[in-house]
């Protein structure tokens, strides 16, 4: 199965307020562990970013400015989401503005259908706890020091490694080199060699053997 952990960051937090998507961070996961396939991208928003937008994730006006409209990447993240299913924290901010996008760039809108969303998983796992990215990483023991401002790809790193863990699935940690797609043969490389050498006795050891056993199985050791 494939699927998609997606986050974005935004210009603020209310659509209807006019904010808009500066950042679209995406890994794509086959039966749980993330392949080779990114999405990332950042957008100029055609607008300006809130004070406390930036100070999430530290994306300037003046760094987004050059960067392509959400039109010109609407395709290709499209094609990248399509068939897969959607794993995001707080799905009802990201989607709601994944969909603001897509009608203005006149795309159809994504179902929510196809996204879980792992604050509710979470808020369902742990009631009354703190649920959020940064508390969850705490208590599975996942590293987020690289976590100094919201960043979409980064994010999307430790959502996977939070998804795995709050659906109860050990996080893979084979060292993949090749991936047989036809055969679905999973070859991996391992750093230990756990195999034994087998040395065969020489005639002189089996010949002393036989001596042996035939001077001390005589006697009874029970009596």
């Amino acid at each position: 199965m494939k699927e998609v952990v997606l986050d974005t960051e935004t210009t603020g937090l209310l659509v209807k307020d006019g904010h808009r998507i500066v950042e679209i961070g995406c890994i794509e996961l086959e039966n749980l562990i993330p392949s080779s396939n990114k999405f990332h991208c950042y957008l100029n928003p055609e607008r300006k970013v809130s004070e406390k937008a930036l100070e999430v994730h530290g994306h300037t006006d003046q760094f987004l400015s050059d960067k392509k409209k959400f039109i010109d990447i609407a395709d290709e993240f499209l094609s990248f989401i399509k068939g897969k299913r959607l794993i995001i924290h707080n799905a009802e901010f990201d989607i709601t503005h994944l969909n603001n996008e897509l009608q203005i760039a006149g795309k159809e809108k994504i179902d929510i259908k196809n996204v879980i969303d792992t604050l509710v998983i979470a808020r369902d796992k742990f009631p009354g706890s703190q649920i959020s990215l940064d508390a969850l990483c705490k208590r599975y023991r996942i590293d987020n020091s690289k976590r100094q401002k919201h960043t979409a790809l980064i994010d999307c790193e430790l959502l996977t490694k939070v998804y795995i863990n709050l659906i109860d699935q050990k996080e893979p940690s084979l060292n993949f080199i090749s991936e047989n797609q036809e055969n679905n043969e999973i070859k991996f490389k391992s750093t230990n060699n756990y195999s034994k050498k087998i040395i065969n006795p020489s005639e002189d050891e089996i010949k002393l053997h036989k001596e042996f056993l035939k001077n001390n199985l005589k006697k009874n050791y029970f009596n």
